[in-house]
């Protein structure tokens, strides 16, 4: 229920701005990485579904403008828009400082916790002491990557950053990683309740860091 609220609130807030101002592009372009389930994703017949999908459709209805969705890596997104390649971005961005100086945010719609997630069984835990020597796989540009970076590369954890979110699913699958960090949500639905991630569960309690992960 929070999250309808603050979607709907953001929606009411760009209604309002899109009558407000006359200038608005033909088409606007929205930027999204389709490798973030249940977020962002193509279905079988390739059409872009999940729920920042959704709700950018339901902004583009009530804005009374013509949408069109771009598909992109998740790190490419802001160089895309600073580019004028896209027109906005709507990907699950978490808002940091760093990005503030860069671009430009809505008020934030949800939060949701970071995970380790690892195989069955395995007795990983998300702390240097479990992860030393071991492989972490994390999404290149996003605040886990910057987490793991900050936290564990230096101190003896073999960091490996990734394009897209399915490169580091099927690494993981595949045994070239011992574990990884990302959204819980986003591992939950987009890989441990699907066929490839049955074999791999959360391991430990979420990560928590007040300047990196919010």
């Amino acid at each position: 229920m929070k999250k309808s609220i603050l979607a709907l609130s953001l929606l009411v807030g760009l209604s309002a701005a899109a009558s407000s101002y006359a200038a608005l592009p033909e088409t606007v372009r929205i930027g999204t990485d389709t490798t973030y389930a249940p977020f962002s994703s193509k279905d079988a017949k390739g059409d872009f579904v999940g729920f920042d999908i959704d709700l950018g459709n339901e902004m583009c209805k009530r804005m009374q403008v013509k949408c069109t969705w771009v598909a992109s890596d998740f790190d490419a997104l802001i160089p895309s828009l600073k580019a004028k390649k896209i027109d906005a971005i709507i990907s699950s961005l978490s808002i940091t400082d760093k990005r503030q100086q860069e671009i430009a945010f809505s008020d934030k719609l949800y939060a949701a916790d970071s995970r380790l997630i690892a195989a069955k069984g395995s007795p990983i835990q998300p702390t240097l002491d479990s992860l030393k020597g071991k492989h972490v796989g994390v999404l290149q540009g996003s605040t886990q990557e910057a987490y793991a970076n900050e936290t564990w590369r230096s101190k003896g954890v073999d960091v490996v950053a990734y394009a897209n979110q399915d490169l580091v699913y099927s690494d993981l699958a595949a045994g070239r990683l011992d574990a990884a960090l990302q959204d819980e949500v986003a591992a939950s639905e987009g890989f441990l309740k699907q066929p490839a991630g049955k074999d791999f569960a959360f391991a430990g309690s979420s990560v928590k860091d007040k300047k990196i992960l919010r």
